[in-house]
């Protein structure tokens, strides 16, 4: 066990199965929905942790940390708020010869890009260990990555799990004004295609919540992967057709 000022959460050791969601932590405590630490992080722990709707999040001198947070921030794609601003900027960015969205053709390399320091940080919660594993689980099909491209570079994405049609978000980055607002419309324009109920954002924040995401209880979520991660997979081609869903 691990103990900090009398809280206690499970020690995760390598094939074990994880704590029931009612033992992570609470309101109240330094950590609420802090679940379970441990120090393996693996393709397949990955794999078992988002299907039971776990995700880990930890810095790099702490243990493997693994959380089900309680609310949950999901976005819901016909819920998706496309400010004027945001609007301008997908118009235009889809009339570019240009510019483009793909999908799944640079996802190390996105999560490279996800893991540099940002401005006013001195490091970062994704590790090596982390860009392993989640790179394996893309050889699976299970991890995915949606890059905003102009002029043959790379300017921003995101990376996600999707389990079925259970999208998890994990990270974004921009390297040009509004690129990962655009990589993130792209993904919400392609579970609108497929009906997607939800996109996991785990933390609440408020950036998220101005783009119209919102916070569900655990149970309200977890019964939307259990019974969404066994639908079929999406097809994880964009098409520009698929703004139409958001510009109208």
């Amino acid at each position: 066990m691990m103990n900090d000022n009398a809280l206690s959460i499970a020690w995760l050791r390598a094939g074990e199965g994880f704590p029931a969601h009612e033992q992570a932590l609470g309101e109240g405590t330094p950590y609420p929905g802090l679940l379970a630490a441990g120090d393996v992080l693996d393709a397949d722990t990955l794999q078992r942790a988002y299907a039971a709707g776990i995700f880990p999040w930890y810095s790099r001198a702490e243990p493997v940390l693994w959380w089900s947070t309680n609310p949950r921030m999901v976005l819901r794609p016909e819920q998706f708020r496309l400010h004027p601003s945001l609007r301008k900027t997908l118009r235009q960015f889809s009339r570019q010869p240009q510019a483009c969205i793909r999908v799944d053709t640079a996802f190390e390399a996105v999560m490279q890009q996800c893991a540099a320091p940002r401005a006013g940080q001195s490091g970062t919660w994704i590790t090596a260990d982390m860009v392993s594993a989640y790179c394996e689980l893309h050889q699976r099909g299970l991890a995915h990555s949606v890059e905003t491209w102009v002029n043959g570079e790379m300017v921003g994405g995101l990376y996600c799990v999707a389990l079925g049609r259970a999208v998890f978000g994990e990270s974004m980055f921009s390297r040009q004004s509004n690129a990962s607002k655009i990589a993130l419309a792209a993904l919400v324009s392609l579970c609108k295609a497929h009906g997607v109920e939800m996109i996991d954002c785990q933390q609440q924040t408020a950036h998220l919540a101005s783009l119209g995401a919102a916070p569900v209880s655990r149970d309200v979520f977890l019964e939307s992967i259990a019974r969404t991660q066994h639908a079929p997979s999406m097809c994880w081609q964009f098409d520009d057709a698929m703004w139409g869903a958001l510009l109208g």
